[in-house]
């Protein structure tokens, strides 16, 4: 908590979002560069990020919160468990987001399993039909390519370094 309090009070932003990331991951047993990955897929690691999502007919279906794009489903679900008042407090709190947003994929892996294509189901949920499945593939491969990026830019701590 000392180092959260730290990063706000020096507004180091980058260093802040891998502890939420870490402290997520850690918590939900899910890879903190998988969550990062996903932020930067759905969010661009913005936290005020809103997407409203619409059926073929126009209509408003759900809208998506924050860093992590956390469903109205599942704000809604969180109001529920008296952790938020109200979806739009998912805006105000990034590193409470990541902390949803690790929820959710572990929620989703424990129901697919630990595959890329289940992680599509983050994005595209679990509807059966062939357009659904192409959004999770096409998700999957896009944060997969992120990940790679990602974990290519990591380097290993001096005593794991191949000497």
């Amino acid at each position: 908590m000392l180092r959260l309090w730290l990063c706000l009070l020096l507004a180091l932003p980058a260093s802040c979002f891998a502890y939420c990331f870490d402290a997520a991951g850690q918590r939900q047993e899910v890879d903190p560069l998988l969550l990062e990955a996903i932020a930067i897929q759905e969010s661009g690691l913005r936290q005020n990020a809103v997407n409203r999502n619409y059926d073929d007919n126009g209509k408003l279906i759900s809208t998506d919160y924050g860093v992590m794009q956390i469903n109205s489903a599942n704000a809604n679900r969180l109001v529920k468990m008296g952790l938020i008042h109200r979806p739009e407090d998912l805006l105000t709190d990034a590193c409470f987001n990541v902390q949803a947003g690790a929820w959710v994929l572990a929620r989703h892996l424990r129901v697919c399993g630990n595959t890329w294509r289940c992680l599509g189901s983050y994005n595209a949920g679990f509807h059966p039909s062939a357009k659904q499945e192409a959004k999770r593939l096409l998700y999957a491969q896009l944060v997969r390519n992120i990940y790679d990026r990602l974990k290519a830019r990591r380097i290993p701590p001096a005593h794991l370094a191949i000497r």
